[in-house]
């Protein structure tokens, strides 16, 4: 048996079938043995040859096939987790009922790993009672049952009921595999607001002041949000390209001041707000109307800077009872003290509840994949972060919140 994390990849049978072929590759192409088992309607779409030629495993539908190896059993107790993509409002109606007519809802009953269904259908669907009913019950079970996205439909509907970008459904399955109770709905209605990105301060029309943030912890932390049942506003500045987190509420901006305009309208009705933007502290004082020229006969341009408005204590300043709020410090260690220390003193400074710290460096925190760091709270708790994906870092600081908000009754 193979030494890789196991993975089952049903597939149902929606025009959204041809993006379980991209799940497939990440899944792959990062170590994982991915057997794939698609309903028949799926097949209508993506042939049996495709999925084989990507897993390198027999692609069988029915409960018929190797009758001797029980495999209508076998494949879901092997499995180390189970992804529906796309799951349709026929299956997930068919996985509520405890249907087995085949073989991917006969291996959806003999899972005891976790199992997640990434649902594609038109808004109409994906709104009616019955298919309500159908996600509450497979949660209530246990299944992650993902909020899908909202955009192009088939054909020129528009709406939510997109399958959310494969790239984000591979991040949640990887999260799935490390934590497999990392998506609990411990967050549903609760209304987030989450910065992410770094901003810009122009100089002049072509240069300006920033950072090295890619962006990647924020969106892991509305992606992981959502996920949870929060509703999420996420307030962007430059990032990396990335795929928008489904179910998320997506508003973009570039300097500092626009991102704290943003965010202060947004943070008046929210009920948590995470700040893991990274805002520049300083802006020019003024902004050439012309590109500054580079002559051999001029003085080196001198630049006078301002200081950009602290958000985050503003944000503590303004809050009303109640209202979480969580921070982020990227800080290096120097002669005054290590980045603890730093991390303790900006805590106190800044009054928020939790501060997640990241030391920052070639490698580390910013530009990357993985994230380490410590989680401290106001109440002088410490918790080490271990190196992992972000989107585990955004699990471990849901998780404090959702204990924050559990053991004060905190509410908006």
């Amino acid at each position: 048996m193979s030494d890789k994390p196991r993975v089952v990849l049903g597939v149902g049978g929606g025009i959204a079938a041809y993006k379980a072929c991209e799940v497939l590759r990440g899944l792959t192409e990062s170590g994982h043995d991915v057997r794939v088992v698609p309903t028949e309607a799926a097949l209508n779409f993506v042939g049996a040859a495709t999925f084989e030629a990507l897993s390198g495993h027999p692609v069988h539908t029915g409960v018929f096939s190797e009758v001797p190896e029980v495999q209508h059993v076998r494949v879901g107790k092997e499995a180390e987790l189970v992804l529906v993509v796309p799951a349709t409002a026929d299956l997930l109606s068919r996985a509520a009922q405890g249907a087995a007519d085949d073989l991917l809802t006969a291996t959806l009953l003999t899972a005891r790993c976790p199992v997640a269904f990434f649902p594609a259908m038109h808004t109409e669907m994906w709104e009616h009672p019955a298919t309500r009913d159908n996600v509450a019950l497979l949660r209530s079970r246990g299944a992650v049952v993902a909020e899908p996205a909202a955009g192009r439909l088939t054909g020129a509907d528009t709406g939510k009921g997109r399958l959310a970008d494969p790239a984000e459904i591979v991040d949640l399955a990887r999260l799935l595999l490390a934590v497999p109770d990392a998506l609990p709905r411990d967050l549903e209605g609760r209304r987030v607001v989450i910065s992410a990105g770094g901003t810009r301060e122009p100089l002049d029309p072509v240069r300006y002041l920033g950072n090295r943030s890619s962006g990647k912890q924020g969106y892991a932390l509305a992606r992981v949000a959502a996920q949870r049942g929060a509703q999420v506003t996420l307030i962007a500045g430059h990032t990396v390209e990335m795929p928008d987190p489904a179910g998320v509420d997506l508003r973009r901006v570039s300097t500092a001041e626009q991102l704290r305009v943003a965010v202060h309208e947004a943070a008046a009705t929210a009920e948590v707000v995470v700040m893991a933007a990274a805002v520049a502290d300083f802006r020019p004082a003024a902004r050439a109307d012309y590109k500054i020229k580079k002559s051999d006969d001029a003085p080196d341009p001198v630049i006078r800077l301002d200081r950009n408005a602290d958000i985050l204590a503003e944000l503590v300043a303004a809050r009303e009872a109640g209202q979480v709020i969580v921070g982020f410090a990227a800080e290096t260690g120097d002669e005054h003290g290590t980045v603890l220390d730093h991390a303790r003193a900006k805590l106190k400074r800044k009054g928020c509840d939790l501060l997640v710290v990241n030391a920052v460096g070639e490698g580390k925190a910013f530009e990357v994949e993985d994230n380490a760091g410590w989680l401290l709270s106001a109440d002088g708790a410490e918790r080490p972060i271990p190196l992992g994906s972000k989107s585990q870092l955004a699990t471990t600081v849901w998780d404090a919140v959702a204990d924050f908000i559990s053991s004060s009754g905190s509410s908006v």
